[in-house]
């Protein structure tokens, strides 16, 4: 071989199946090259791998350990399309990306602005977090590995250093070499460490982010001998230090990821993620700062005198400074006694201020309190006829309505100590005790808001309080203040209300408002609670309202919700009716189990997130017959809503890294498909819409290049086909299956290469596969009918409904050396499920052993059971930051 010329010995090596045409640079590990790939006509960057590593590494090891990175496939990942040895070559083949790597950009930039550094870096981290739940890890993460393109950035030669890693291991450093860039390198690699995790490529992204921010990396030097050593024993850095516009939880959260020892730096990438995103994040010797100056909980002599003291407890002091993790949030049952009818808690509830005690009444008005940790509730002494309980401030009495004498009394917990504290006509539903003694409330019969001292006294007006009933109050803590929502106008409007002026000020559509702790208002629409943001000083909400949880009982009087807070704890009465299709695990043997007990509505498509952890579905609410799409968590069991009306909003469909959920929708006349990242943190977006016809029934391709969809609804062109095309308004529709007969139920493989799908050519409807994007002929998968076909994890089976015999059919299927069927089992009847077109979708779990459904059956009645959410300022910050 001639070395003058490697580019021709290379050709000369991958012919018929690239084509090098030029080189477009050098690393410490491979040379890339600009070819073209023959096979698939397009541009793809080919990169040989140094000839001494490639002697040290050998061809079998490394491409037996490069196979391991072929499956990641994330938005922020460029994908792995080939490897191979060539006559002495060994090489691997990426996409070419137009655009510029992060190396180039620093060095014409130098530093980046905040905003795009934290950005690029958060998308980095997300992409580093879905390797390593794959278990892979990078181990070369630099600039030069990070590609900006259409100004997203990408990692390339992801799983590259682990496949030299391991195949040359013990053997690179008998040669000198070595995987990793020395700036960017971990203290773990620096030693020589070769047992390397996620917190090393958590380190060199610390790295990344601390030069886009400051211009150079953390430690520097003239050698590779001088950085290594830095980075072994220099002190920490600080991004703040170096630039002041860099904010407090970006510099916390770079120092905590640039942690000497790994168990120091955050436990995954994600956390990472989220440091940079949490304004309040702290991490170190900042979260100590406070006590070291004359404001914190000790002063300066204090300090000296405890010298000798904190000198010798420094390294269990240390561990007092780091952050706190948020309690779990935990859910418990709080059934009444067998003793107690339903309509216990139906004159209202109330939970103390610390969360650890509730009170209600039983039907004779008689108030009992029982503590969240004990099985049987205590009487009040002296109370009767009740209705609608508040605590005291303090938490030491019980404010209640007594309807009969029409008159507000007070009773002390601990000894039935009765007392009334002014006469009022008319029914009341709700009041406020100030911290300053004060108590606001409401009356059917008088107008306004009208205030009284808890030790008795005349009720007095609050000036300018009259006019549109306001209703439900609860005390702000700053005593000033009361939120309420007004009745008698239509829909029913959250207001805040100033005590000193009777000023109100609409917040929201909503009812039964109540503030807690965290800066937050929580309140009821329908049979749903959300909670949104609140300023107790300005009396304003900030950010969207987002729901907390549905299937609130609701009063058939009048709709209110049966729900109270006080403390960390969220208490409500769950819904008892039956609303119609629910969502149901439906396991191979037939067993069943609900997706959550509490979750209820009038469901129809669902669909679950790539990770698992999450479930989109179609939600039809309201007279109108109005269709949203919600995501389900089922790690916290909460909802939220990715779209808010004015159209029908159907089939919902994930992203390939799960960070988006996409639709149909006709919201601009024919149905198109849209999305929205599933943390609202962007607007919904068009992703692509036929002039000729609808869109349905969706999914994207697994490397997220592509969308394939059901065109047509059988009213416009008159018939439905296959289709495919760009995410991307200005592409066009590539019909993939179009014929005369009805095409639907698209299903692509996980692996891309298959598409399943139902079609009626033979005169009924049949499951077939065809290869995507094609060319190749059909396999027919059902026998005597069938449809709704679901490819499971892995791609090995095929679920779908056999028509003929109404069973769940699984059909184990082969790729190679052709597509065919191995073998098809019969599941579990079809009934009582609801089986049907793309309206009616169903999906497979992870483990590819239960399939989740929408159960067309009765729920049980369930209004005695009172569910308790414990550690609610978790779950509320959790909502709110999503």
């Amino acid at each position: 071989m001639s070395t003058a010329d490697p580019t021709t010995h290379l050709n000369a090596a991958l012919e018929g199946r690239y084509r090098i045409e030029r080189e477009l640079g050098e690393g410490g590990m491979a040379t890339v090259y600009l070819a073209d790939d023959l096979r698939h006509e397009r541009k793809v960057a080919l990169k040989v791998l140094k000839p001494e590593l490639a002697a040290v590494v050998g061809a079998e090891r490394f491409l037996a350990e490069i196979k391991t990175t072929a499956n990641l496939q994330h938005p922020h990942i460029l994908p792995l399309f080939d490897s191979g040895e060539a006559d002495s070559f060994l090489f691997y083949v990426m996409p070419h990306v137009e655009g510029e790597s992060l190396r180039t950009k620093l060095d014409r930039e130098r530093q980046l602005p905040v905003d795009e550094a934290v950005r690029i870096a958060t998308d980095m981290a997300e992409a580093l977090d879905y390797a390593h739940r794959h278990g892979v890890i990078h181990r070369d993460i630099k600039p030069g590995n990070m590609l900006i393109h259409d100004g997203q950035p990408v990692i390339s030669d992801f799983g590259i250093a682990l496949a030299v890693g391991t195949a040359g291991a013990g053997r690179l450093t008998e040669t000198g070499l070595s995987v990793g860039t020395p700036h960017y390198m971990s203290p773990e690699q620096a030693t020589g460490d070769q047992t390397v995790g996620a917190a090393t490529d958590i380190y060199a992204l610390g790295c990344v982010l601390y030069e886009m921010l400051v211009g150079e990396p953390p430690y520097t030097g003239s050698t590779a001998q001088a950085i290594l050593g830095k980075i072994i024993q220099a002190k920490g850095v600080s991004a703040a230090e170096a630039r002041t516009s860099v904010p407090p939880n970006v510099d916390a959260a770079i120092r905590k990821a640039l942690e000497k020892l790994s168990a120091d730096r955050f436990t995954s990438a994600q956390d990472f993620a989220a440091a940079l995103a949490n304004p309040s994040f702290r991490h170190g010797d900042e979260l100590a700062a406070g006590l070291l100056d004359g404001s914190g909980a000790w002063n300066r002599l204090s300090l000296s005198l405890a010298g000798v003291a904190v000198f010798s407890s420094s390294v269990a002091g240390w561990a007092l400074f780091r952050p706190v993790p948020d309690a779990p949030v935990t859910r418990i049952e709080l059934t009444p006694p067998a003793n107690f009818e339903v309509q216990n808690f139906h004159r209202g509830f109330a939970v103390s201020p610390d969360g650890r005690t509730i009170v209600f009444a039983d039907r004779s008005g008689q108030l009992f309190q029982r503590d969240v940790g004990e099985l049987n509730p205590e009487p009040v002494q002296g109370t009767s006829d009740a209705w609608y309980p508040f605590f005291s401030p303090d938490g030491e009495w019980v404010g209640y309505f007594d309807q009969r004498a029409a008159a507000l009394k007070k009773a002390r917990l601990d000894r039935g100590d009765v007392q009334t504290l002014a006469q009022i006509p008319g029914g009341t539903r709700s009041a406020g005790w100030s911290p300053d003694g004060t108590i606001v409330f409401h009356t059917s019969v008088l107008d306004g808001l009208w205030r009284v001292p808890d030790t008795g006294g005349e009720p007095e007006q609050i000036p300018n309080s009259g006019g549109p009933v306001i209703a439900w109050m609860d005390m702000l803590p700053t005593g000033e203040g009361a939120v309420g929502h007004i009745v008698g106008t239509g829909e029913r409007q959250v207001i805040a209300v100033s005590l000193e002026t009777g000023e109100r000020t609409i917040l929201l559509a909503g009812r039964h408002p109540q503030y807690v702790s965290t800066g937050h208002l929580v309140f009821s629409r329908e049979d749903a609670l959300w909670v949104v943001g609140f300023d107790v000083d300005r009396l304003t909400t900030s950010g969207p309202p987002a729901p907390i949880v549905r299937g609130v009982a609701l009063e058939s009087s009048n709709n209110h919700v049966r729900y109270a807070v006080g403390g960390d704890l969220l208490l409500y009465e769950e819904s008892g009716s039956s609303r119609g299709p629910v969502p149901l695990w439906a396991g191979r043997d037939g067993s069943q189990e609900p997706l959550d007990p509490m979750l209820t509505g009038n469901l129809a498509a669902t669909t679950i997130s790539p990770d698992g952890r999450m479930v989109a579905f179609e939600y039809i609410e309201g007279a109108g017959a109005q269709e949203d799409i919600w995501v389900y968590s089922l790690d916290q069991e909460t909802f939220s809503r990715i779209t808010f009306g004015g159209s029908r909003n159907i089939m919902p469909f994930w992203s390939p890294d799960g960070r988006e959920v996409a639709f149909s929708s006709n919201r601009d006349g024919l149905f198109a498909l849209y999305s929205r990242p599933v943390n609202l943190s962007g607007d919904t977006r068009l992703m692509f819409a036929d002039p000729d016809d609808g869109l349905y029934e969706a999914s994207w391709t697994p490397q997220g290049d592509g969308l394939v969809f059901r065109r047509g609804s059988g009213t416009t062109t008159g018939r439905l086909d296959i289709g495919y095309s760009a995410p991307h308004p200005d592409s066009a529709t590539v019909l993939l299956v179009e014929t005369e007969a009805t095409e639907q139920n698209p299903s692509l493989s996980p692996d891309g290469r298959w598409i399943a799908y139902t079609s009626n050519e033979s005169g009924q409807a049949e499951v077939y596969v065809r290869p995507f994007p094609g060319p190749g002929g059909r396999s027919q998968i059902s026998t005597n009918g069938g449809i709704n076909p679901v490819w499971a994890r892995g791609g090995r089976e095929l679920f779908y409904f056999d028509t003929s015999d109404g069973f769940f059919t699984v059909a184990t299927v082969q790729s190679e050396p052709a597509f065919g069927v191995v073998s098809r089992d019969a599941l579990f009847p079809g009934d009582p499920y609801l089986i049907g077109g793309g309206d009616l979708h169903w999906d497979v779990s992870p483990d590819n052993e239960r399939l989740l459904l929408i159960g067309a059956v009765s729920r049980p009645d369930r209004s005695s059971r009172y569910v308790g959410i414990q550690n609610l300022s978790t779950l509320l910050g959790e909502i709110v930051a999503n």
